[in-house]
């Protein structure tokens, strides 16, 4: 009898471990403002130079956002045809490309307020983060999308004002690696980038 006890004890406390490692775990929502909140007092502060902003911005963005992630589901069928070595090598460049558009997209931030809108769970591991840039004359809808990896939440396709970062490039490379292969993109790519011959 004293045995059962122990052992239901026991059970129960371990549900309430794992119950509270739930409750505790941040949320897309947060995870999402976080990282922008980052990049914002980054963007923020005078005293680092344009490069050392840049530098610290990626480093941001690669800690939240699935590189890999996206650069599959931008492949779409041709991932599966690619050799390992293409696989990696495109990840590495399609990251590059992926930075330099959100550092664009940053660098043109003068101050606007940032509004963290809706959290949509889509089912247990995938979730949706609506957010708005709001300017003095407009507001321009962000939308973050995110899956969950290894107990956390990472950022997989970025919309802006409807357009999703993902979409936008996965036609034109079906098109480049129906006529010039892999390695026709991956050239591309390093040209686009400027990291060819490694530098990348």
């Amino acid at each position: 009898m004293k045995k059962a006890y122990y052992l239901s004890a026991l059970i129960g406390l371990l549900c309430w471990f794992i119950a509270a490692q739930a409750l505790a775990a941040p949320t897309p929502k947060e995870r999402v403002q976080e990282t922008v909140d980052a990049v914002l007092e980054v963007l923020r502060d005078q005293n680092r130079d344009v490069e050392t902003r840049k530098a610290d911005i990626r480093v941001l963005i690669g800690q939240r956002f699935d590189f890999r992630a996206m650069a599959q589901s931008t492949l779409a069928q041709n991932w599966r045809t690619a050799s390992e070595a293409e696989q990696d090598r495109f990840v590495s460049l399609y990251a590059r490309l992926l930075e330099n558009t959100y550092l664009v997209m940053v660098e043109e931030y003068t101050n606007e307020t940032v509004e963290y809108r809706n959290e949509t769970l889509r089912n247990e591991k995938n979730a949706q983060v609506d957010t708005a840039i709001l300017a003095a004359d407009k507001e321009i809808p962000v939308v973050y999308r995110t899956r969950l990896k290894d107990g956390d939440w990472y950022i997989y396709d970025v919309i802006i004002e409807g357009v999703s970062l993902i979409s936008n490039y996965r036609s034109t490379y079906q098109q480049i690696v129906r006529r010039e292969g892999m390695d026709g993109l991956l050239v591309r790519l390093e040209e686009r980038t400027g990291c060819a011959d490694g530098n990348c």
